[in-house]
């Protein structure tokens, strides 16, 4: 059997050694939870199937396709390590796996990991042996747990409106890493595109000679080395050349890392960001953001792609109708796909699967921080992300609003991890503390949608559906974070989008050039981010079906979407 998702999982942390462990599982349902007690890792007989990782249990690509909800699944698989590979610093990985997670290594518990979205790993090399090894992992999930985020996994035994299919357990690649005892831990780069420079900062384990050089194309672009470095290390290199990253146009600079006998292949962009009035500023040029609200669903692997090559293909289809970027709505993607969004110079807004937690309790903040603090600090790094926003649509709950300090304290904390980039608190309504003022409108009256914009660029009077919960600050940016939605379906059944279909192709065209270009022509509006690129399951208002065919003629998405917008103008 051929292994599925190949490639390596971390484009801007990568080594040679490592091993992917994809492929065929041992599998078996744990409902009741109470295989750790029962040490079911030890007992083969109890894993009386198999499944094809790294796609979940729900997904046809998993061999599965189990539905129902689920409350517990482990996994077993056996690994071979020579005596080169077994002598040194063995880490075991996981790009993502829902909910809870424990691992065990040849029997023995080496740790767990609560979260559904973002990458993790263990320090296995004490547990490993040369030769056979065996992995057990463990995965408990509750959806319907008012403390887990699920983002759009259904609550309900069916999807319904904009919840989809769940995801159970496993659905990012596993893999094994080799590294020697002193190596590089973590790294960040802060470009600056007026002085061309790159500061880069760390932490290192052990201690080394450390150098770091950077390339463009093949061409030396510079360099730095410090002696014996240990511990958190600092340095800045001159570029010899300005190559800068832009939109459209994903120029990279690719970087070395060598400390001791460790090695790391990364990259970064030359690029700043930055919030000037109502405008958007990249390198110093007012940007319009056009962007799509991508759900990164698939019909076959659900939350997993099905290919590298299908990551891509999405970027693609969104810039051929004229997007510069996406929202990555409800959930973590993937660092292959930031990956690509770097090269393509795509940009894209970091978001949280927040949906399901209850935001009126103080004890939310739990749940939410401690794998929010972890995107941030692992997607640091890539230039496509242009701002974060950990919340979208805190409605009230039970009759309960929103615990204001939760998304407050989450605001601040991004913040003070990364301020180089502007931070959304929740998008779309009831605003704490916020960089930027978004507002979603499914308005689809293009008459009385473009009336309210020709108001608010009159006026400063911006209306939004929470008026009861937020005020709009004067001269604070504005961004349309949702709007559209426009419902167009093969056929009837229980398809479901915003208002009233349109009954021909040319109502169509007419509602969604009206919406974008009211947005596009007021002056005060600094981006816009159009609900969908695709169908998913029976949410039917994607420019494209779920199975990424094109409803429309590409090339009127493109002329709408590209026309120059009223900000842009000097």
């Amino acid at each position: 059997m051929s292994i599925p998702r190949q490639e390596h999982p971390k484009p801007q942390f990568e080594r040679k050694n490592w091993m992917n462990l994809n492929g065929e599982w041992k599998f078996c349902f744990d409902n009741g939870r109470s295989g750790e007690q029962r040490e079911i890792y030890k007992n083969d007989s109890a894993f009386d199937r198999k499944i094809t990782v790294p796609f979940c249990v729900e997904s046809e690509l998993s061999g599965i396709g189990h539905k129902d909800f689920i409350y517990g699944v482990w996994y077993k698989r056996k690994f071979s390590l020579s005596e080169n590979q077994a002598s040194g610093r063995v880490v075991f990985h996981i790009g993502a796996a829902d909910y809870r997670t424990v691992v065990y290594i040849n029997e023995e518990r080496v740790g767990e990991h609560t979260g559904g979205y973002v990458s993790f790993s263990f320090d296995i090399s004490k547990f490993i042996k040369t030769g056979e090894n065996t992995v057990a992992v463990y995965c408990e999930d509750d959806t319907r747990c008012p403390l887990v985020p699920r983002g759009k996994q259904s609550e309900e035994y069916y999807s319904h409106g904009c919840d989809y299919t769940r995801t159970t357990g496993i659905w990012q690649t596993v893999w094994l890493e080799f590294t020697p005892c002193e190596h590089v831990e973590s790294f960040k780069f802060f470009p600056d595109y007026r002085n061309g420079t790159v500061a880069v900062t760390g932490k290192l384990c052990g201690c080394a000679d450390l150098d770091i050089a950077a390339s463009f194309e093949g061409a030396e672009m510079g360099s730095a080395h410090i002696d014996s470095a240990s511990g958190v290390f600092e340095c800045e290199i001159k570029l010899a050349e300005k190559h800068l990253w832009e939109v459209g146009k994903g120029r990279l600079y690719d970087v070395k890392i060598t400390f001791g006998s460790d090695e790391v292949k990364t990259y970064f962009g030359l690029r700043n960001v930055w919030m000037d009035g109502y405008k958007f500023m990249l390198n110093g040029k007012s940007v319009f953001q056009r962007l799509i609200l991508d759900q990164g669903f698939y019909p076959d692997g659900i939350y997993t792609a099905p290919s590298d090559e299908a990551l891509h293909k999405d970027i693609k289809l969104s810039m051929a109708c004229g997007f510069n970027g996406a929202r990555l709505h409800q959930k973590v993607f993937e660092e292959r796909f930031l990956y690509y969004c770097d090269k393509e110079g795509y940009i894209v807004w970091g978001e949280y699967a927040n949906w399901g937690l209850d935001h009126t309790r103080p004890d939310s903040i739990y749940s939410f921080l401690p794998e929010w603090i972890a995107e941030v600090d692992r997607d640091f790094n890539h230039p496509a992300i242009v701002g974060w926003c950990p919340f979208n649509e805190t409605w009230d709950r039970h009759g309960c609003k929103q615990f204001d300090p939760l998304l407050s304290t989450v605001y601040r904390t991004t913040k003070a991890m990364d301020a180089t980039r502007p931070c959304i608190d929740t998008s779309g309504n009831y605003h704490v503390e916020t960089d930027i003022f978004d507002v979603h409108d499914y308005e689809q009256k293009t008459d009385i949608f473009t009336d309210r914009f020709v108001k608010f660029n009159d006026t400063d009077e911006l209306e939004n559906h929470c008026n009861h919960r937020q005020e709009y600050t004067v001269g604070q940016p504005v961004f349309m974070s949702e709007y559209g939605g426009i419902k167009w379906s093969r056929s009837e059944g229980n398809a479901w989008g915003y208002g009233d279909a349109p009954t021909s192709e040319e109502e169509y065209k007419a509602r969604y050039k009206g919406l974008t270009d009211a947005l596009l022509d007021c002056p005060k509006m600094m981006g816009f981010c159009y609900t969908q690129l695709t169908d998913v399951e029976q949410e039917q208002n994607g420019v494209y079906y779920y199975d990424r065919t094109p409803k429309f003629d590409t090339e009127f998405f493109r002329a709408v979407n590209s026309r120059e917008a009223a900000i842009e103008r000097e």
